[in-house]
């Protein structure tokens, strides 16, 4: 295991707000050289740290405006495997992740739809159609802000 400091834990949340930023940038952020971040990057991506960018999208503004998490249990366990269900429902392209889970529900999953009818027939025509699927518990999301999350803090 990679031996994290304040300075890499700075770096890293300057990342998670902007994975597009340049060494330069987070250099000057955290009172060091370019060559000095970029090497600090380096090696936080070849400890497996740092896995990779995501480019993240607005929603909204591309016509989805609705997010719901959905709560699926599998109606039949023994006949339809997990990796049947999970192949069906990852190529639903409104489904944005599929999380298997323990718990109430075998999976979580969150869809975003143009408003609720279009989730509704997402809902009918997709995904209760999928092999297995059963009971299912629909969240609507209202809000959302993204936290730092364990980069805080010592460790």
């Amino acid at each position: 295991m990679i031996e994290i400091d304040d300075t890499d834990r700075a770096i890293l949340t300057l990342l998670a707000q902007d994975a597009g930023q340049g060494a330069g940038a987070v250099g000057r952020a955290c009172g060091l050289s370019q060559p000095a971040a970029w090497r600090r990057i380096r090696r936080l991506r070849e400890a497996g740290v740092i896995k990779g960018q995501r480019l993240v999208l607005d929603r909204e503004r591309l016509g989805f405006g609705v997010t719901v998490f959905l709560g699926v249990k599998l109606a039949t366990k023994g006949r339809v495997s997990l990796e049947d269900f999970e192949r069906a429902v990852g190529a639903i392209p409104e489904v944005q992740t599929v999380e298997h889970v323990l718990g109430l529900y075998d999976y979580r999953l969150r869809v975003v739809a143009r408003d609720l009818p279009d989730f509704e027939r997402v809902l009918r025509r997709r995904i209760m159609t999928l092999p297995g699927a059963g009971e299912v518990e629909a969240n609507v999301l209202l809000s959302e802000e993204r936290r730092p999350g364990p980069l805080q803090g010592g460790g």
